[in-house]
């Protein structure tokens, strides 16, 4: 009788909440522009978009396919957990607000990822006839279309001005997963040159998940996070403000990468095996090319990731040095009790030897061909506490260590501290972890934080974080500091809510003589409010600023957007308009826009100007989607954009992205 009252309260205060039309704008309220940017966003978002697509059944779930959804902490899977255990089967995805430990963000977010299925016996190997009945095949097609010239179109760039990629896919309830994407990049040459089979880059992959025993196997391009990334992440990373919304949880995921990004996936195959109820062991084996600016003994001065081969010296770096890599994961989990032993072990075919005359901060750079990294993650849940950590030694015995708890004393209350030691000789090559700098060295810090839902119209939220640099940094030649703080409110009622975020930023410099530390303070300011009007119309209006001081100068920055949501029966639109005016680089503002699928940037807007984009999606039927984005940014106090070959003539650019969805 309990639950049967509940679910009429949740029925009707999930009524009166909505905000949310779709989950990139319900990760915006999760997240910040800032930890988007910090979380390699465009990867983030392309995971999510793949978990979105084949929404998890809460009715035939398990802790491992619930532990894909990287914003939830371990706490609220176990809660989700428990709660399918007492009361199964779901009727209602409102039953969600009965889970005290997900708060109103966390869950506007997560029911986008699932569903209430119906409950029935799942085979261990599904048939083929299974297969090919609920199986769907997906197909997108995506071109990116300029009108402006860049210096290295006429000059230097050996393909055609345009951007484009194919992807194909086949998914069977998130269990069988294939498909191919191919990928080109503006300048690149398409069936010419170093590409005479086609596109520059190609993603395959094929992806097993719950099957008996194997519980997960990939083959051709995978991602694999193994616990909190201090040994191996090239999957999902977090900023300081979603990982104060996940508590900082520890991982251990593998997925198949169908990205056209053409870094940080590794090539080969990987796979996990449940040995008994309480012991797993993972393994994997890669063997992929890179690209790499040489020495001239030829050894490997500098890894390259943007992936571009547009000009004959971006082709000649191009797959010039090969990796292998070896990895092992073997570990025992009773409850929510945990613990794992892994080990990477890392091989280049030719030598690692960064230039480190005249530049201090490369001195404990990572050198030679061969790196060796093992650590141990552990970690306990319950209904109040959750502690993860995890420890890790490289080859030459340097030590990185992190670890995090919180603690729930009420339903309102969260409260989160991660501290983490990273040994200034510590170096890990897939290696991602939290962090004030740029990787997992040369860091000692403390990151409290602490959440607030006093109702459920009032959320409150906040973090602090101290990190002491031993050795230096780019631009600091010595030892130093930083701190970093932010406070969060967000009020909603109704159709409308209101919030306002502020972040501090200090960080040690040089001064211009390299004879001092100064201090380099930043401020961040966001008011913002949102409105739905009759579920179909919903508007967000939003004003940054910016104060960074330095060296004696003051520099600052404001932007002030609009962006606006109409849905109506099969056809979507979105706008944005955004007005800017900075004094520099130094004071850019973020801003998050909307965009077709699998296109995303957060871009940092500077100097004068104004950007505003139209899209419109529309569903053709049950099998076609068709969009199309036209993006403008017209600056007031430039004639030159950008600069090198990218330099564009003119004072605005503007490009057309088109796209088209077919679903089989």
């Amino acid at each position: 009788m309990k639950r049967i009252i509940f679910l009429f309260l949740t029925l009707y205060f999930s009524t009166v909440n909505a905000q949310t039309q779709n989950w990139q704008d319900a990760l915006h309220q999760w997240m910040n522009s800032e930890d988007m940017e910090e979380s390699y966003g465009p990867e983030t978002m392309e995971l999510l978009e793949e978990l979105a697509e084949t929404k998890i059944n809460l009715n035939q779930t398990t802790r491992e396919e619930l532990e894909q959804l990287p914003f939830l902490s371990a706490q609220q899977v176990e809660a989700i957990v428990e709660y399918l255990y007492r009361y199964a089967p779901m009727r209602s995805l409102n039953e969600l607000q009965m889970i005290t430990s997900l708060d109103y963000d966390t869950r506007q977010l997560l029911l986008f990822f699932v569903e209430i299925g119906p409950e029935k016996a799942k085979r261990i190997w599904p048939t083929l006839p299974d297969i090919q009945q609920d199986g769907r095949h997906t197909i997108t097609g995506t071109i990116k279309i300029p009108f402006y010239e860049r210096k290295g179109d006429s000059d230097n760039y050996l393909g055609y001005k345009y951007r484009h990629d194919l992807r194909y896919q086949f998914n069977y309830k998130n269990r069988i997963k294939f498909g191919l994407t191919a990928a080109q990049d503006a300048g690149e040459p398409f069936f010419a040159n170093c590409n005479k089979e086609g596109y520059d880059f190609y993603s395959y992959y094929l992806q097993i998940r719950d099957m008996g025993r194997l519980e997960g196997l990939n083959l051709g391009m995978y991602r694999v996070q193994l616990g909190m990334g201090l040994i191996m992440n090239t999957g999902f990373h977090l900023g300081k403000l979603a990982t104060l919304q996940s508590l900082g949880r520890s991982s251990h995921t593998m997925t198949a990468h169908a990205s056209r990004s053409q870094y940080g996936y590794l090539r080969g195959a990987a796979a996990t095996i449940r040995l008994s109820r309480q012991w797993h062991l993972t393994a994997f084996v890669s063997y992929r090319p890179m690209d790499a600016t040489l020495n001239a003994d030829e050894t490997a001065r500098t890894l390259l990731t943007d992936g571009y081969h547009r000009t004959q010296t971006e082709i000649d770096k191009k797959s010039n040095t090969h990796e292998t890599d070896l990895g092992i994961s073997t570990g025992w989990r009773k409850g929510t009790l945990y613990i794992n032993a892994n080990a990477v072990y890392t091989r280049f075919d030719r030598q690692l030897k960064p230039q480190k005359e005249n530049a201090l901060y490369k001195q404990y750079n990572a050198e030679g061909n061969d790196f060796f990294n093992a650590s141990l993650d552990y970690g306990y849940t319950n209904p109040f506490w959750s502690i993860s950590g995890e420890t890790a030694l490289n080859r030459d015995g340097a030590l990185a260590a992190i670890h995090s708890i919180s603690f729930r004393p009420t339903d309102t209350w969260k409260l989160t501290a991660i501290h983490r030691y990273y040994d200034k000789r510590y170096t890990a090559l897939h290696a991602s972890s939290f962090s004030e700098g740029s990787g997992v060295q040369n860091e000692h810090g403390l990151y409290l934080g602490a959440t607030w839902n006093p109702s459920w119209s009032w959320l409150l939220q906040g973090y602090v974080d101290y990190a002491h640099f031993s050795w230096a940094r780019y631009l600091v030649s010595s030892e130093s500091d930083a701190f970093d703080a932010l406070l969060l409110t967000r009020y909603s009622k109704k159709q409308w809510s209101v919030d306002a975020r502020y972040r501090f930023h200090l960080r040690q410099r040089d001064n211009t003589d390299n004879t001092l530390l100064i201090n380099r303070y930043e401020h961040r300011l966001r008011l913002g409010s949102s409105y739905n009007l009759l579920s179909q119309l919903t508007l967000r209006t939003q004003a940054d600023a910016a104060m960074v001081t330095w060296a004696g100068n003051n520099t600052k920055g404001v932007m002030i957007s609009q962006q606006a949501l109409w849905q109506w029966k099969f056809l979507e639109t979105k706008a944005f308009v955004g007005w800017f005016h900075t004094d520099d680089y130094d004071s850019r503002l973020y801003q998050y826009e909307p965009s077709v699928l699998y296109d995303y940037s957060f871009p940092a807007f500077y100097g004068h100007g104004i950007r505003y984009s139209l899209m419109t999606q529309a569903k053709i039927g049950t099998h076609f989607m068709v969009s199309a984005k036209m993006g403008v940014t017209n600056y007031f106090d430039r004639s030159v954009i950008s600069s090198g070959l990218q330099q564009i003539n003119a004072s605005s650019m503007a490009d057309l992205l088109l796209q088209l969805r077919v679903i089989l």
